[in-house]
């Protein structure tokens, strides 16, 4: 979720295309409730790796699609299990905002333009991080660049962007290239370890404090949406980026939550036609758009990229869209992932049921997961995890606790 207005919900639409190398799709809800809500997924694992490798040593993958309560269908999982980077799989998670078409381009393009940059997985092989970093960024910037003329040639104005997760993955190492508030993460014998911090230009911590100074530097601004008792229903913002030094929620010009996007030309070749829109559309005045200075693109497709070698404690990769990350811990969605590893070994199903997990916590947003088992772990031979009675018991008492002295201290004032 990256754009301010709010969507209306409505029932998924038709299945399509999850991506190159996805397979065969199919609705992952088990139950009509849940089939109505499901976009669509892949179907079945795909094990990547040598016709020798034993199946528990072979690579894993599963991965879905589902529509959160949203008027479309705007992410996309793109998956390249075939190891044809040198031995690297390619895998990624797309999360598109104010239309598909951005998502489309890069669901197209984006492994292609990366291949090439990476001269067919070559750079990859080396681990040499600098030389990897700058073939993937130069691969970005190019996509970016050829999205944008694109974009700029449509018949009506396309204002679409998206954020994009990736990874190259072997049994050995593991690469990943990211911009946006998708997150990875890796289990380290049940642990998890993030490997991806959100491009967004809010919060307190050091990312987002570089990410706010980057816009400023531009010639652009954040503002924080707020409501007041008085003025709700209506959205109110405020052109304020710092408070007592802290970022609080907030949005670039006052339209998106994200900070690093594919596509949204209007904050890039467009910015000046954006302005005068915007005092068109009575959101800003003439005197304000007067004082603004743009010096670069606001919104940019520079990826954070990152390389860990991948230990015998590395169980499996997980990368989702905000849509999961919103909802479920990293912590809990591990945990979550081993226990279904464990009942039943499959990591299609264990990805579907990841998925509608954040749906029945009334995520509003849609979520894209893959997951990569690299398959060193006997999962028939862990135990199942049984859930801590007392701990669970203990902590239900608590809450009660806490919510009859909020409502006891809540009587006490009023009664006053």
């Amino acid at each position: 979720m990256a754009l301010l207005s709010p969507r209306v919900p409505r029932l998924p639409l038709a299945a399509h295309s999850a991506g190159a190398g996805a397979g065969s799709l199919r609705c992952c809800g088990r139950v009509a409730a849940s089939a109505a809500r499901c976009q669509v997924t892949a179907s079945g694992s795909v094990a990547a790796g040598s016709s020798s490798s034993s199946e528990l040593e072979a690579i894993r993958w599963g991965s879905a699609k589902l529509q959160g309560a949203r008027e479309e269908m705007e992410d996309e999982v793109v998956l390249r299990p075939d190891s044809l980077l040198h031995g690297f799989s390619f895998a990624a998670v797309l999360d598109g905002h104010a239309g598909f078409s951005t998502v489309q381009f890069l669901r197209d393009e984006l492994f292609k333009e990366c291949a090439a940059a990476l001269d067919g997985g070559a750079v990859l092989n080396t681990k040499n991080l600098e030389a990897i970093t700058d073939s993937i960024r130069r691969a970005f910037a190019t996509m970016d660049a050829n999205l944008s003329t694109w974009l700029q040639q449509m018949d009506k104005e396309d204002d679409s962007g998206a954020t994009a997760t990736a990874l190259f993955l072997r049994n050995d190492v593991l690469v990943v290239s990211h911009i946006g508030d998708s997150c990875l993460v890796i289990s380290r014998g049940g642990r998890p370890q993030s490997l991806t911090n959100f491009h967004r230009p809010y919060g307190n911590n050091k990312t987002s404090l570089e990410e706010v100074k980057r816009i400023r530097a531009a010639g652009g601004w954040v503002c924080f949406l707020f409501h007041s008792s008085a003025e709700l229903p209506y959205l109110n913002y405020l052109v304020l980026i710092l408070h007592n030094g802290r970022i609080r929620d907030g949005r670039v010009c006052g339209d998106i939550s994200v900070s690093r996007a594919f596509g949204d030309i209007r904050f890039k070749t467009r910015k000046n036609e954006m302005l005068v829109k915007g005092v068109n559309e009575g959101r800003w005045t003439e005197k304000f758009v007067s004082r603004i200075k743009f010096k670069g693109d606001l919104i940019i497709s520079s990826p954070d990229v990152s390389l860990v070698e991948l230990g015998p404690d590395v169980e499996f990769v997980l990368v989702a869209t905000d849509g999961l990350w919103d909802y479920i811990k990293s912590t809990e969605a591990v945990a979550f992932v081993r226990d279904q590893l464990c009942q039943h070994g499959d990591v299609q199903r264990a990805c579907e049921a990841l998925g509608e997990k954040a749906l029945d916590r009334r995520s509003q947003d849609n979520i894209s997961i893959v997951i990569a088992d690299l398959g060193r772990t006997n999962w028939q031979e862990l135990p199942v995890p049984t859930p801590n009675v007392l701990l669970e018991l203990s902590q239900a008492v608590a809450t009660v606790g806490a919510v009859s002295v909020g409502i006891w201290i809540s009587s006490l004032l009023t009664l006053q």
